[in-house]
């Protein structure tokens, strides 16, 4: 009886490990959109300020894409003085005006990277106006800090939503500020 109860206790403690360690992912998801709220609308490459908060929820490889991004903008910027910024808009959302909510779905984990499914609405508010919905995923990876956002992976499926994956927008405009 003594060997059925403590298996009995090994598996929910390993039950309760594997939930815990699926919810992380999308605790670290909602702590990023807890941030990116404060910045609503977000605009182009995060300054040092909004760097600096995003800076504990986000993967030391895509901190270091913002940065090399904001130098990039800044080079940009200094050789073409009438132009607009290197990148405009939104860039964590696949919507240029961004999300006014958002809603963490389920999350996958393989290994050490997670990908949860982001269900966002861009409501303008204005009469007659119907809110923009989509879906978006995050790419997290589990740190010795938790889980960080690594990418966001663009779900947009109009014209002129950002496409493709946020961490090859960064590189794009780093390498168009080369040239």
């Amino acid at each position: 009886m003594k060997s059925v109860i403590v298996a009995i206790a090994a598996i929910a403690l390993v039950a309760t490990d594997d939930a815990r360690a699926a919810g992380a992912p999308a605790d670290g998801a909602r702590r990023f959109y807890a941030v990116y709220g404060t910045f609503h609308p977000s605009d182009g490459i995060p300054d040092r300020n909004a760097l600096a908060r995003y800076a504990p929820i986000i993967s030391p490889s895509l901190e270091r894409l913002f940065v090399q991004a904001g130098q990039a903008g800044a080079k940009f910027a200094n050789a073409n003085k009438d132009s607009p910024p290197l990148i405009e808009g939104d860039l964590m959302t696949s919507n240029f005006e961004g999300a006014t909510s958002t809603t963490v779905g389920d999350c996958a984990i393989k290994g050490r990277l997670a990908t949860c499914k982001i269900d966002l609405v861009n409501d303008p508010g204005a009469k007659g106006e119907k809110p923009a919905r989509w879906s978006d995923s995050l790419v997290l990876v589990d740190t010795d800090q938790g889980w960080r956002v690594d990418d966001v992976v663009y779900g947009a499926t109009w014209a002129f939503g950002n496409k493709g994956r946020l961490s090859e927008t960064l590189r794009h405009a780093i390498a168009d500020a080369g040239s």
